[in-house]
């Protein structure tokens, strides 16, 4: 293991056993177990914990023994599906940088490692994870367990452009050393009005190491877009859109965070389709006569189109769009009763939403929005 990244990256084979022994000593951890058998002693839950992991000595043993199972239990209870659809790529030993949209902070990674799997890939993958939001030190332990590496967040400039350099460094390792594949979202932060965008400062990032040029260092990434669309999201995000609106100081606490893990992992989702798009392989060298300066932004805007193409929409996507538009233009999309059955959905959640001078029509707005973008985005990306 190159030292170098000791700081960033996940845990290592030999690593695991003395992670789980500070997972069972912390306190934080030890509540969120008991949550799951609340009636068994703290001893008997430790004693079990530490019998289940004689064996797993590497974090992809530990994501097939313990997150596979809750994943695939969550899903049961809060999804009706997940399917999973690739074209361009393949299982096999080639190993990719799947670039995606954001929808919530766990699962993303998380569903994407189970399909992997599922459909044979042999491996998983290695996540970009903000440091912001490993607010506790069980947390942060359990996502290196989980083959996570770190992304950090509030750096002065000088910093920061240490910081992509060394992340650059140890992608580029990850994927031609390591033979891992990685994981990594579009842009910093969910999008919250579902409109998914690539930051051109990412791709940058992914060029700073490497050899050659710019076009040839994002080949050695093997980047492949993936559409991660969910029939229903959720996070009560119109909440958070009136909170900045109305106090543009608003900051989420740390216990918001991690509420809203809670709430992206067990709340209900409705189906959940990802879509992996060709490795941007493929096209990348017909931009090798591009200035430097215009080469990132033309893989942004190909990147977008081809996450837009990918999305799965639903029923209630297109009657968003036709309610937000004030237009019946996708009404042989749904029927009435998909219709009577979104807009009874979008009154429970702006029933949900508790601020103070609650402004419901602000609200639908940004709930419609959220649900018709992915609509207009595709629609675009097909002309």
């Amino acid at each position: 293991m190159n030292c170098e990244f000791d700081e960033i990256r996940p845990y290592g084979a030999g690593e695991v056993k003395q992670a789980v022994e500070s997972l069972l000593a912390d306190r934080q951890f030890s509540r969120v177990l008991k949550g799951f058998v609340p009636w068994m002693p703290r001893w008997m839950r430790n004693g079990l914990v530490r019998l289940a992991f004689v064996g797993v000595n590497t974090p992809l043993q530990f994501q097939l023994r313990f997150i596979k199972p809750v994943l695939k239990h969550i899903l049961r209870r809060c999804s009706t599906g997940h399917t999973f659809s690739y074209t361009g790529i393949a299982p096999g030993p080639e190993r990719y940088t799947f670039i995606s949209n954001h929808r919530d902070i766990v699962l993303d990674s998380a569903i994407l490692d189970l399909m992997l799997h599922e459909h044979s890939f042999p491996t998983t993958c290695e996540i970009a994870i903000g440091d912001n939001l490993l607010i506790y030190p069980w947390i942060k332990t359990l996502v290196k367990l989980n083959k996570a590496f770190t992304v950090k967040r509030g750096l002065s400039p000088r910093e920061l452009l240490e910081s992509s350099q060394t992340m650059s460094r140890y992608m580029h390792y990850a994927i031609n050393e390591k033979h891992e594949n990685i994981w990594i979202a579009q842009r910093e932060g969910r999008a919250k009005d579902s409109s998914d965008q690539t930051q051109e400062s990412l791709l940058k990032m992914f060029a700073m190491a490497g050899e050659g040029s710019i076009v040839e260092r994002l080949k050695d990434l093997h980047l492949v877009p993936l559409s991660i669309s969910y029939e229903y999201d959720p996070y009560l995000k119109a909440q958070e859109f009136q909170q900045k609106r109305d106090n543009p100081s608003f900051k989420k606490t740390k216990q918001d965070d991690l509420d809203n893990m809670k709430t992206g992992i067990f709340g209900q989702k409705g189906h959940v389709h990802y879509e992996a798009m060709p490795c941007i392989n493929t096209w990348l060298d017909e931009l090798s006569e591009l200035p430097k300066t215009e080469v990132f932004a033309e893989v942004a805007r190909r990147i977008d189109r081809q996450i837009h193409a990918g999305y799965r929409l639903y029923p209630g996507n297109f009657v968003a769009a036709d309610l937000l538009l004030g237009t019946s233009t996708y009404a042989k999309e749904y029927s009435p009763k998909d219709k009577q059955t979104f807009e009874t959905y979008l009154q429970s959640r702006i029933d949900l939403v508790e601020v103070e001078n609650k402004d419901e029509a602000f609200l639908r707005e940004r709930i419609l929005t959220m649900y018709a973008n992915p609509v207009i985005n595709k629609m675009k990306s097909e002309k």
